[in-house]
């Protein structure tokens, strides 16, 4: 059985190669017989492309990525790590390293999906950014959004799951929770640490953090205890 897989997989590797992929060391890849590749597509080593995946023309897939029932657009970057299942990536889109797209991950043309983001059940809009360690979950994310590294849309209430819509051209910064069922109008701005539970108007300013303290000369007391 381990040689007719072998074989199985090294006979999709060469119909894709004979179609225009450049495959790194097939023998380190593995491609169920549905998988679809478009020409000058490059594969580097250790790539699982799984069950009905389509890739397009002129992408990318980096080292130890794993993708399963997903349609890949054309100038696509994944870079390395990335896992996706049962999602669709637009062209021109760059995910990674080591971005999850959960099933119901839909992201938009020339968007970003970066480093140690998790997406799930999401529409990503065209040029939208979400960079850096970040949960986007059941939220619909209209263009060119900015979301801050670690900001998160608290999607489940412990029953159901709820929904995040956040407009277009909207910033939502670093280290941000969105508590849905929540809307963040077009345009508006999220500051960032912010616990954000009610509509944020179009192009309004949302701050949902407790005023700074500052107390003078509270480390040097303190400091001065401890040598007692």
């Amino acid at each position: 059985m381990m040689h007719l897989d072998r074989a199985m997989n090294l006979a999709t590797a060469n119909r894709l190669m004979a179609q225009g992929v450049t495959i790194y060391y097939p023998d380190s890849c593995r491609f169920d017989s549905q998988v679809e590749v478009g020409p000058d597509t490059i594969i580097e080593p250790y790539v699982q492309l799984l069950g009905c995946t389509k890739v397009g023309e002129k992408s990318r897939i980096a080292s130890h990525s794993v993708v399963e029932n997903t349609q890949i657009g054309s100038n696509v970057l994944l870079r390395n790590g990335c896992i996706l299942a049962e999602s669709t990536v637009a062209d021109g889109a760059k995910l990674g390293p080591y971005a999850h797209l959960r099933p119901g991950s839909h992201i938009g043309q020339n968007a970003h999906i970066g480093n140690f983001v998790e997406t799930k059940n999401v529409r990503m809009g065209l040029g939208s950014k979400a960079n850096h360690l970040s949960y986007l979950g059941d939220a619909v994310i209209g263009d060119g959004v900015n979301i801050g590294a670690g900001a998160i849309t608290c999607n489940y209430d412990g029953v159901h799951k709820h929904t995040t819509t956040i407009g277009n051209n909207a910033f939502i910064g670093s280290d941000s929770t969105l508590v849905a069922p929540i809307t963040v109008g077009d345009g508006a701005y999220v500051a960032a640490g912010s616990c954000i539970t009610e509509t944020v108007p179009p192009d309004a300013l949302a701050v949902g953090r407790s005023r700074q303290t500052n107390i003078p000369d509270w480390a040097s007391r303190k400091r001065a205890t401890r040598t007692k």
